[in-house]
């Protein structure tokens, strides 16, 4: 049976979606679950760059380490690898359900879907914030992470 995978993705693939993988992959991994998990952009402005140095910063203050990912876009082919594509804000959600192929739409969603705390149905972007931005990123992901690991838990084979 294939481990049950998901993709985080935001614009830039460099500030929400890597701290997404990051923090979603060292819960699931402490959680005991065996998982895929990537990111990616809906844009190619930053391909193969690190993450944002603030992004890593404020992740690593809370003991995620962000440095070995790099940014990369969503391909076509992500639509048909993955079984759970996850969309930072609606923007590029919207993105995505315009790219992705009919027969996996069901695959695309927000990631605040499965926060437990009502923050906002979105994880903000911090890009052109200052410090605080980042914390309440990690907020929001952190939440949402503990959501979807519940859910995966609860479900069979990974289906959401």
């Amino acid at each position: 049976m294939a481990q049950p995978s998901i993709l985080f993705v935001c614009m830039g693939n460099i500030c929400r979606s890597p701290t997404a993988e990051g923090v979603f992959r060292a819960r699931a991994r402490q959680a005991g679950l065996d998982l895929q998990i990537d990111s990616a952009g809906t844009h190619a402005y930053h391909v193969g760059s690190a993450p944002d140095a603030r992004s890593m910063r404020h992740a690593q203050q809370r003991g995620y380490d962000l440095s070995a990912q790099r940014a990369r876009q969503v391909s076509a082919a992500d639509f048909e690898a993955f079984d759970h594509i996850l969309a930072m804000d609606h923007d590029n959600l919207a993105i995505l359900t315009s790219r992705c192929p009919a027969a996996h739409q069901h695959k695309l969603g927000l990631f605040m879907h499965y926060a437990a705390r009502s923050h906002s149905d979105i994880v903000p972007d911090p890009y052109y914030g200052g410090a605080r931005g980042f914390d309440t990123v990690l907020d929001y992901v952190e939440d949402a992470a503990d959501g979807l690991i519940a859910v995966l838990r609860n479900c069979d084979n990974g289906n959401l």
